[in-house]
């Protein structure tokens, strides 16, 4: 699998657009992660190489779950890289 393959489309609704900057509610310590539907086949370790790879950040963590609509990924970049910047560039924002 090519790792343009992985990932299919970034993923929003409300609460996947507060990980990106995090909320009061969470005092800003659940931010800097975005949302994305992913291949079924990859695991966390293609996942977080394609997404390297593609937007040209460094990522600290991977998290997955099966849904009807696809397999999710939530992405939290390392330190120094911002969730928000990717947001942008892939249109949520």
């Amino acid at each position: 699998m090519k790792t343009s393959d992985i990932l299919i489309r970034p993923y929003y609704t409300e609460k996947s657009t507060n990980y990106v900057s995090g909320t009061r509610t969470q005092n800003y310590t659940d931010g800097n992660k975005i949302e994305f539907i992913v291949h079924r086949a990859a695991d966390k370790a293609a996942i977080k190489a394609a997404f390297e790879e593609r937007f040209e950040v460094k990522v600290e963590k991977v998290w997955v779950r099966i849904q009807k609509d696809g397999k999710h990924a939530v992405i939290k970049l390392a330190e120094g890289y911002s969730a928000e910047d990717v947001a942008m560039r892939v249109g949520i924002f």
